[in-house]
């Protein structure tokens, strides 16, 4: 890092540091402009029908909610780490809030608008160049949804269903393939970068929390991110070199994700500090992957991280995965330790006190070694792999990689595009076959080597197919497990009709695949049945028993230490 980065990074540091006091402390030069935010809390400023309007406000903003709209004013705040403190400010913000919103949340986000007037007779403004002229204040405005919709509130009542986290994957699988690109020249993702917020958390927090008896926990929290940084700089580097810093939402935990209409849309993304969303996609992931896992949804957190890697194939960013999960749940506690000193009901601070104790724990949990596992399923289409897979997933902080995802993401194709297409053909050739398996090989070897247990959900109907993998477990000195679910012929073709017909899964397998299937199969060595688990997957509860077996099996040899 040179003297001017250093130098960089030490007046960002002070900022934040009195920004912190600042925000404890109280701020008064907002009651400059609270005349006018009164004063537009009279319905008639509007230019449009309110009954009467509601005023909610944070640390930076006044929201006034006004009909169907709610206007966001900033306020005129410096606290280091943003600085409102100019009307100039204050609209180049409006601003960026309303076009970095627009990318995921086009129909929340509707324009900056002008606060014509007078302090004591203000009237909301149209938008527009010509009408920005003798503005006394801007605002974001916004069209109102109801309230209790965010996922966080649904997941506090037990009511996010993981349609809508596979949905919110894909939705930013989708956003993170569209995002801007940091160039090369950039300082956006390099190393130095990257490992600052996460040493001014623990900084921070250290402030906060000083004499506190808990801060002891933080000293190994703190070393783990220096040594794990360390031993990452190089895939940090090559990361950016290959254009996954992208210009993210940056604040992507699950009160900020609304559920309007069915659909999961994010919203209030970070405009103030540009560091905070040029970043790696994998560190968005893992914001809303932690904010799941605190919350007690850890099934529910590995299904959105599956459908989210089969969707970008990003499964290099997994191994910087643990690092952004404890830098995440660091910065939450961070939140809740400022919550905390706050002037607040014993409710309220009793529950910033959890939260603070119970992020510190998880980012422990995903600091500890980790042991690594591989599962190989075995088994002819439809006879209930990818379902077993998938609840695995939820056991356990597996990572899977599908043969049918991963085949067509090899050709070119989408994920449900089917092989009739002009791209598809050569699909299921003997030499693409070939092709795949060494990729999911390779995948797993890279994945396993980073301490993540690992499952390929594929046919292995051949001992040369299953063989490879086999070397592999025995070379990288882990264990093996075969699941094997089993279904009667007419249970099959039921299942592969259903499945083409929705046309909801990227198996392309059809009577025909299934005929050809059952005649190759090659039965299971004597070695293989020693670690293959077989049940009918008729039966739910057996292939609970199934895959608790498994996990079971991988936890102790987290226990004991010992490599299978």
């Amino acid at each position: 890092m040179t003297r001017g980065h250093q130098q960089q990074l030490s007046l960002r540091r002070e900022f934040i540091s009195q920004a912190l006091k600042s925000n404890l402390q109280g701020d008064n030069t907002i009651t400059e402009s609270e005349p006018l935010i009164h004063a537009l809390c009279d319905p008639s400023c509007y230019p449009h029908e309110v009954d009467k309007v509601e005023l909610l406000q944070t640390h930076a903003s006044w929201v006034l909610l006004a009909g169907p709209y709610a206007y966001k004013i900033k306020k005129p705040v410096d606290l280091g780490f943003l600085d409102f403190s100019t009307l100039q400010a204050r609209r180049h913000y409006c601003d960026e809030e309303v076009r970095l919103n627009r990318r995921l949340a086009p129909d929340l986000y509707l324009d900056c608008v002008p606060v014509l007037g007078s302090v004591t007779e203000p009237r909301i403004g149209p938008s527009g160049p010509s009408a920005r002229r003798g503005a006394l204040e801007f605002a974001v405005r916004m069209r109102r949804f109801e309230t209790g919709h965010e996922l966080g509130v649904l997941a506090e009542h037990g009511n996010l269903a993981p349609a809508v986290l596979l949905k919110l994957a894909q939705r930013l699988a989708d956003f993170h393939r569209q995002a801007a690109r940091a160039g090369t020249a950039d300082d956006w993702g390099k190393p130095w970068q990257v490992l600052d917020p996460a040493i001014a958390n623990f900084d921070q927090l250290g402030e906060l929390l000083a004499g506190a008896a808990i801060l002891e926990r933080l000293v190994p929290l703190r070393s783990w991110t220096e040594q794990e940084h360390a031993r990452l700089q190089e895939t940090f580097e090559n990361r950016r070199r290959a254009g996954f810093i992208r210009e993210c939402h940056g604040d992507l935990h699950l009160a900020n994700i609304a559920l309007i209409q069915g659909e999961p849309i994010p919203f209030d993304a970070l405009e103030f500090d540009p560091a905070l969303r040029w970043i790696d996609t994998i560190s968005e992931i893992a914001f809303t992957v932690m904010d799941l896992r605190q919350r007690g949804l850890s099934g529910q957190a590995q299904l959105f991280l599956d459908e989210y890697l089969a969707a970008t194939g990003d499964y290099d960013g997994v191994r910087l995965l643990p690092f952004y999960l404890v830098y995440r749940a660091m910065v939450r506690a961070k939140i809740a330790a400022i919550r905390l000193l706050q002037p607040g009901e014993p409710e309220q601070r009793e529950q910033a006190r959890q939260s603070l104790l119970s992020h510190i724990d998880l980012a422990e949990q995903f600091s500890a070694p980790a042991q690594p596992w591989l599962v190989l399923t075995h088994g002819v289409s439809g006879c209930g792999k990818s379902v077993a897979s998938a609840r695995l997933l939820e056991l356990g902080d597996w990572i899977r990689l599908r043969s049918d995802v991963e085949r067509k993401r090899l050709a070119g194709l989408g994920l449900l595009e089917r092989p009739d297409s002009e791209a598809g053909q050569g699909l299921y050739t003997p030499r693409m076959t070939s092709k795949t398996y060494r990729h999911l090989r390779e995948q797993a070897r890279m994945l396993l080597q980073s301490g993540h247990p690992v499952i390929v959900d594929a046919t292995f109907l051949s001992r040369g197919q299953r063989e490879p993998f086999e070397t592999l477990a025995r070379g990288l000195r882990v264990g093996l497990s075969i699941l094997a679910p089993e279904a009667e012929p007419e249970t099959l073709h039921a299942r592969i009709k259903s499945r083409l017909v929705s046309r909801a899964d990227p198996s392309d397998a059809d009577a025909t695949v299934l005929a050809a299937q059952l005649e190759s199969i090659e039965g299971l060595t004597a070695r293989e049945q020693s670690v293959c688990v077989q049940y009918d997957s008729n039966d739910s509860l057996a292939m609970q028993h199934a895959l608790e077996r498994i996990e079971q099996l991988r936890l102790a040899a987290v226990r004991t230490g010992r490599k299978s």
